[in-house]
C-alpha cells in the first residue's frame, strides 16, 4: 500500500548558520547534541576550519578575496567575502521560516559576513534571530571595537538579537576551568538557547507552540536576553525558573519584559503542577500585559533534573531612556544660548540713544537730523564727527558779548579804508568775512593803528575814501 505524504508541511523549517570559527565551533557541539527538526549549514572563509566542521551543508564564502585563509581579524574582509557568494547564500536560505546566525563577534568572518547574511534571510521573509557572543576582555580592546561595531550593524538586520558576554560565564565556572572548557561552555550556552527555541516548535510537548506565536514574540523586537536554570528536588521547577531570570548571562533584568518565551524540559516524571509553578515565578518578573509562550518538553534521560529556558524581549523603555535625555539636554542648551542673545542686544542700543540724544541737544535740529542717519549705520563715526565739531560751537556763544560793538560794524562799508586795521578788531568783526579778503597791509598793522581811530571816527565817506590813497602815498 502506497504511503500517503501531507500536501504541506507540518513544521517550520528552520535553519542555524554558523558563520566564522566561532559560529561553526557551536554548530558542531549543536549536532552532537542531536537537536532535532533544524538544518545546519557552516559558512567560513577559512577552507581549514570547513573541513572540520559537521554540519550538512558547507560553503566557503570569498574564494577570490580570501583564497582560502580566512579573514584576518577584518570585518571588511569578511563583508566582500559575503558579497562574493551571496547568490550561494541566498539559494542556501530559500525556503526558511527561521533562521538563525550563530557567531563569536570580534573577528573577520562572522563580524564581517553575519550582518550582510542576516539582511539576505531577512530579504527571503524568514523569522532571524542572531546568538552571538561577546570576547573576553583579555582579548584585547581592538577585538572588543570590532565586537560593538558589528553587534550594531547585526541588530540592525536581525528580528532579535541574543548576546553572551563571554566575560559573564566567568561567574559560573570554577578557577581550575581551562580555557578550552570555558568556551565549550559558551558554545554549549549558545547550543541551548538554539534548542530551546527550535524545539519549542517542532517537538511534540505536554504544551504545543505553532510558529505563528514564536514570531509574534520575536518578530522586529531588538535585543533579547536568555536564561537558562537547572532544578533538583521537590522544588525543582521553580527553582529552575529562579535560576533562569536570576542567570549571570542576562546583561539586565527581566522585569518589563512584553514578550518572553519559555520552556520547561523534564523526564517523565515532569507535572503539569511543576510547569505551572515555573510559570508563575517567571511571570511574576514581567509587565502586567505581556506576551507570555510557554511549552513543556519530556527527554527520558533528565529523570529527577529540570531545565527552565527563558528568553525574552520587548524591552522598550531600555533604548527609548537615552531619548529624552539627549534631547533634555540639547534644549537646554539651546535654551541656554537664546537667553544671553536678546540680553546682548538690548545692551549697545542704549549706549547708541544716549549718544544720539546728546548730539543733538548743542547744535540746531538740522544738525541733529543729519547726525541721525550716520548714527543708525556706524555709531562710532558719529562720535567723531561731533568731536570735530567742538570747535564750531565754540565761537557760537562768543558773538553774546560783543553785542553792544554789532552796531558800528554796519556802516563798515568803507572798509577798505581799515582793512589794515580790522585784525585789531578781530574778536568783534570775526564773523564777516568780506574784511578778511584784503590780507595785504596785514604786514603794517603796527604801524597804522593811530590813523584808524581817527578815520572810524570821520563822518564823511569821502574822506574816508580818500585815506586809503594817502596811506598808500605814504608806503611807497
Amino acid at each position: 500500500m502506497a504511503e500517503i505524504k501531507p500536501d504541506i508541511e507540518t513544521f517550520a523549517k528552520i535553519k542555524v548558520i554558523g558563520v566564522g570559527g566561532s559560529g561553526g565551533s557551536s554548530t558542531n557541539r549543536m549536532i552532537a547534541s542531536k537537536i532535532r527538526g533544524v538544518e545546519f549549514i557552516a559558512m567560513n572563509t577559512d577552507v581549514q576550519a570547513l573541513h572540520y566542521s559537521q554540519a550538512q551543508h558547507k560553503l566557503h564564502i570569498g574564494k577570490a578575496s580570501t583564497r582560502g585563509l580566512g579573514a584576518g581579524m577584518d570585518p571588511e574582509m569578511g563583508l566582500k567575502a559575503a558579497e562574493e557568494a551571496q547568490n550561494e547564500i541566498r539559494e542556501m536560505l530559500k525556503g526558511a521560516d527561521m533562521v538563525f546566525i550563530t557567531c563569536g563577534l570580534g573577528g573577520g568572518t562572522g563580524s564581517g559576513a553575519s550582518p550582510f547574511i542576516a539582511s539576505i534571510a531577512k530579504d527571503l521573509g524568514a523569522l532571524t534571530v542572531a546568538v552571538v557572543t561577546r570576547p573576553f576582555g583579555f582579548e584585547g580592546a581592538q577585538r572588543k571595537g570590532i565586537a560593538d561595531a558589528a553587534y550594531e550593524k547585526l541588530a540592525a538586520q536581525v528580528d532579535t538579537i541574543i548576546t553572551i558576554p563571554n566575560d559573564r560565564i566567568l561567574q559560573i565556572i570554577d578557577r581550575k576551568t581551562s580555557l578550552v572548557d570555558a568556551f565549550e561552555m559558551v558554545d554549549d550556552v549558545l547550543r541551548q538557547g538554539v534548542q530551546g527555541i527550535s524545539e519549542l516548535i517542532t517537538v511534540p510537548g505536554l504544551i504545543n507552540v505553532d510558529f505563528a506565536d514564536v514570531r509574534s514574540i520575536m518578530s522586529n523586537r531588538g535585543s533579547a536576553l536568555m536564561g537558562i536554570g537547572h532544578g533538583h528536588g521537590d522544588n525543582r521547577a521553580a527553582d529552575a525558573a529562579k535560576a533562569a531570570i536570576a542567570s549571570p548571562l542576562l546583561e539586565v533584568s527581566i522585569d518589563g519584559a512584553k514578550g518572553i518565551l519559555f520552556t520547561i524540559t523534564g523526564g517523565s516524571n515532569l507535572g503539569m503542577y511543576e510547569v505551572s509553578e515555573a510559570a508563575k515565578v517567571i511571570t511574576q518578573s514581567a509587565d502586567p500585559q505581556a506576551r507570555v509562550i510557554f511549552g513543556a518538553i519530556i527527554d527520558e534521560g533528565m529523570k529527577d533534573e529540570i531545565k527552565v529556558t527563558v528568553i525574552a524581549t520587548g524591552f522598550d523603555t531600555r533604548p527609548a531612556a537615552p531619548k529624552p535625555k539627549i534631547a533634555f539636554s540639547s534644549g537646554s542648551l539651546q535654551q541656554q544660548a537664546s537667553a544671553p542673545r536678546p540680553v546682548m542686544h538690548t545692551a549697545p542700543p542704549e549706549p547708541l540713544e544716549r549718544v544720539s540724544f546728546q548730539a543733538p541737544s548743542r547744535p540746531a535740529a538740522s544738525q541733529s537730523s543729519q547726525h541721525t542717519a550716520p548714527v543708525q549705520v556706524a555709531p562710532p563715526v558719529v562720535q567723531h564727527q561731533q568731536s570735530y565739531q567742538q570747535p564750531t560751537y565754540a565761537p557760537q556763544p562768543q558773538p553774546e558779548p560783543p553785542m553792544a560793538p554789532v552796531a558800528p560794524p554796519q556802516p563798515m562799508m568803507p572798509s577798505a579804508q581799515p582793512a589794515a586795521h580790522q585784525p585789531h578788531v578781530t574778536p568783534p568783526s570775526y564773523m564777516h568775512t568780506p574784511p578778511v579778503r584784503a590780507p595785504q597791509p596785514s604786514g603794517h598793522m603796527p604801524k597804522s593803528t593811530s590813523p584808524s581811530t581817527m578815520g572810524v571816527g570821520g563822518g564823511d565817506e569821502e574822506e574816508d575814501l580818500e585815506i586809503p590813497a594817502f596811506i598808500r602815498k605814504k608806503m611807497m
